[in-house]
């Protein structure tokens, strides 16, 4: 790509033979000898017919218009989704969300119809728990979702959560939910019967009142009801309602001694008969993302992965649900071998003190991010809309701060699987992370940059992390318009957005798995673009659809990055920085 000004600097490697600068001058303030600036960071042994291979450019220029003198070179589609579209040219660089928003579907928003309200509403991930539901009707829903994307141009990843091994209700008597007044008495059985029985509530474990003593107290679903036991018979328990409550569908059930939490799921394993099942599915219909419940170690993650990658023909990533006190002990080892983690803070304010709940929310997004890994801040986000057209204060107080926090994502559940304002409820999740994500970027300003733990291990991997936190400064110290990221799997665009720059992050990939797992990072807009292993190519490509759409101007100046690896051996700069000013 021709440029004006180009400045390189190289990564053990020579410096780009174009380049022109004034070495007196130095490179971004640092005085730099004539001979350039090189880290030693590895030898090259020159061959007799070999080339010294350029491992990092960093080049700065203005985009010239004699690169669209011939439009059939820059042929193509600009896998741009309708939503960051329309976003883009109604808001500008700046005023696009970075806060990435998850749905769950259910009943009350199952039809193509509210799907693509909530795809037109921002949704980026679409949640199926499949603790509810047929197998049928996940199917329907997945197969809609996807063909939103392909006919209509969105951009909705899918998810699966998986149902766990866990103590919950199958049946409670009604088709959705009963209220359990106070003083009222039910059994509790792990007898197998059709049809429903009045006051019964049929528990999925058979041995789930083992150890359960007169006294003991069961909870729904973290305090949506509460009951003491007053009575064991043989397996079953006869129980009063101490605290009334809604009994819903598949509620967890969670048992307590003299305020003390009684562990019964460490007897089950993390993931039952049905969860294998449930994640054959997801492989045969192409989901991007498994959500495993109730995870208490790293092995049991490392042994879906393994199991996913000799199964599955593209990529699904797995996020490890933290919603036990055993998985706050091993949260770090969880994290690493997880490709992200959603707070399930429901669960996890069963098994923990209330108040402990916001640090260690704060905790958990702060050690994501240290190790990239996307986090989700999930359960009540919004849960008076389940019911009310309009949230409480302190739910949108509670949001902001997820996003103060950074957090990648959001998370809707009953307020858009059942409820009848799920549209409502998104539109508010949108408004609030994006009015927070205005106010942190000036806060950020005041305050400086993310200090980061380093996690590259090889030294490719260290020149790549060093590489894009220098970037996301430079994108920050320039008050430069946007981030372009050229991506086969979607490292480089990972790396920028943990360090939450203000311009938004574009990434083009040609690898659809990797488009659809980048729709959960922070700041980033995934492309679905032809790439090429010549980076100029690459870039002149790009740049030239996105004019001819209209959502590029003239002055504007973008930072652009690459990891781009050569299949040839022609090709040798495939990591490099550079900003190009648009003409």
């Amino acid at each position: 790509m021709a440029g004006v000004g180009d400045l390189a600097l190289k990564f053990g490697g020579l410096m780009k033979k174009d380049a022109v600068f004034n070495p007196k001058q130095g490179v971004f303030g640092v005085p730099i000898s004539s001979y350039g600036v090189c880290l030693n960071t590895r030898k090259f042994v020159r061959a007799s017919n070999s080339r010294i291979g350029v491992k990092a450019v960093m080049q700065v220029g203005v985009e010239s218009s004699e690169l669209s003198r011939d439009s059939k070179s820059f042929e193509g589609v600009l896998g741009f989704d309708v939503v960051s579209e329309v976003e883009l040219r109604e808001k500008g660089f700046l005023g696009m969300r970075k806060t990435k928003l998850v749905c769950t579907v259910g009943p009350a928003c199952s039809s193509s119809e509210d799907l693509e309200k909530l795809a037109s509403g921002g949704m980026n991930v679409a949640r199926l728990n499949m603790c509810h539901n047929t197998r049928e009707w996940h199917q329907d829903v997945i197969r809609k979702i996807k063909k939103l994307n392909q006919e209509k141009g969105y951009c909705v990843s899918l998810m699966i959560d998986t149902e766990g091994s866990q103590i919950h209700v199958v049946d409670h008597g009604a088709p959705s939910s009963v209220k359990a007044e106070d003083g009222s008495i039910w059994f509790f059985t792990d007898e197998k019967f059709e049809g429903t029985r009045p006051f019964t509530i049929q528990a999925n474990y058979e041995g789930f009142a083992e150890g359960i003593n007169v006294g003991d107290e069961i909870v729904f679903d973290g305090g949506m009801a509460t009951f003491e036991v007053v009575e064991k018979i043989g397996n079953d328990l006869r129980c009063k309602c101490t605290d009334s409550g809604l009994l819903l569908p598949r509620a967890k059930l969670s048992f307590w001694r003299d305020g003390k939490l009684v562990s019964k799921n460490h007897e089950l394993p993390t993931l039952s008969s049905k969860d294998w099942s449930d994640i054959e599915f997801a492989i045969s219909e192409g989901v991007d993302f498994i959500a495993m419940s109730f995870v208490n170690d790293a092995d049991a993650v490392t042994y879906l992965k393994n199991y996913l990658s000799t199964k599955s023909i593209k990529s699904i990533k797995v996020l490890a649900k933290i919603e036990s006190l055993e998985a706050l002990r091993k949260l770090e080892e969880i994290v690493e071998a997880s490709d992200g983690i959603m707070i399930a803070r429901g669960d996890l304010g069963v098994e923990i003190p209330l108040e402990q709940i916001p640090t260690v929310q704060e905790e958990i997004t702060y050690v994501c991010r240290q190790l990239n890994k996307p986090v989700v801040v999930a359960s009540q986000l919004l849960e008076s809309m389940v019911e009310y057209p309009t949230p409480t204060r302190a739910e949108v107080a509670d949001i902001s701060e997820a996003v103060r926090q950074y957090a990648d994502a959001l998370m809707l559940s009953g307020e858009s699987a059942i409820g009848p304002y799920g549209q409502k409820a998104l539109s508010v999740l949108r408004l609030a992370s994006s009015r927070m994500e205005l106010w942190s970027r000036e806060e950020k300003g005041q305050n400086g940059l993310f200090q980061h733990t380093n996690i590259g291990v090889s030294l490719p991997d260290k020149i790549a992390e060093q590489i894009c936190n220098c970037a996301a400064g430079m994108a920050n110290n320039l008050g430069l318009d946007a981030i372009f990221v050229y991506t086969r799997h979607g490292q480089m665009a990972s790396l920028i957005s943990r360090n939450r720059p203000n311009p938004p992050i574009f990434a083009f990939t040609n690898d659809s798995s990797t488009r659809m797992a980048l729709n959960l990072q922070w700041g980033v807009t995934p492309l679905l673009v032809e790439l090429s292993d010549d980076m100029e190519s690459n870039i002149e490509k790009s740049v030239h659809l996105i004019k001819n759409k209209g959502l590029i101007k003239t002055g504007d100046t973008v930072l652009i990055v690459s990891d781009i690896i050569p299949t040839s051996t022609a090709q040798t700069v495939f990591q490099s920085v550079q900003v190009k000013t648009i003409s």
